[in-house]
């Protein structure tokens, strides 16, 4: 057994297990689950303007506050029991996609149209059609889970301005933001 496999199996033995919570436990672990998950994001975002603003130290600070707010969120996701076979995982961040598609953004797109917020309506429209190709890539990875497979081990990339995301070449210009080829971030296996 390697060092890394150790800490692993430690780290494994001391987190928290799923439990079958009470319904006002579960309601509160969905809700500092969310929390911690916004907070975890808002800080990487502090982080980034603190090193624009020259203060590594304080981006640093952010940054690590924000790895401890993510290991509470996924503790949080543990106990509730959030996490399935990849298959499952799959179909649940299908449904997500699907509703913030068909539901969430077309409201919110709504209401940013109708009190004159072009930006709140663009950033909005903008993540929605990422999402369509989000849920079509869930749907695509699933029946290769579900037949046996992985998926094909291609690079994954996403505008940095929109959050289009594409598998395999990335376009010269993003079709959603009109964002130049080098405006992409590259994920590979």
């Amino acid at each position: 057994m390697t060092d890394e496999t150790a800490t692993l199996d430690e780290l494994e033995r001391r987190l928290p297990n799923a439990e079958e919570s009470h319904a006002m436990s579960l309601a509160s672990l969905k809700a500092a689950f969310a929390g911690e998950s916004q907070a975890a994001e808002k800080y990487l975002v502090f982080a980034e303007k603190a090193e624009a603003d020259g203060l590594p130290n304080v981006a640093n600070l952010f940054r690590a506050i924000s790895f401890a707010e993510t290991r509470h969120a996924r503790n949080h996701f543990r106990v509730m029991a959030g996490i399935k076979a990849t298959a499952d995982n799959l179909q649940t961040a299908f449904e997500g996609e699907s509703f913030e598609i068909d539901e969430m953004y077309p409201a919110y797109v709504e209401v940013a149209k109708t009190q004159g917020d072009s930006q709140a309506r663009k950033s909005m429209m903008w993540a929605q059609k990422a999402e369509m190709d989000h849920k079509a890539m869930y749907a695509q990875a699933r029946e290769t889970v579900l037949g046996g497979g992985d998926v094909e081990a291609q690079p994954v990339s996403v505008c940095l301005i929109c959050g289009h995301t594409v598998i395999g070449d990335v376009p010269d210009k993003c079709p959603v933001c009109a964002a130049k080829k080098e405006m992409y971030r590259t994920f590979s296996a």
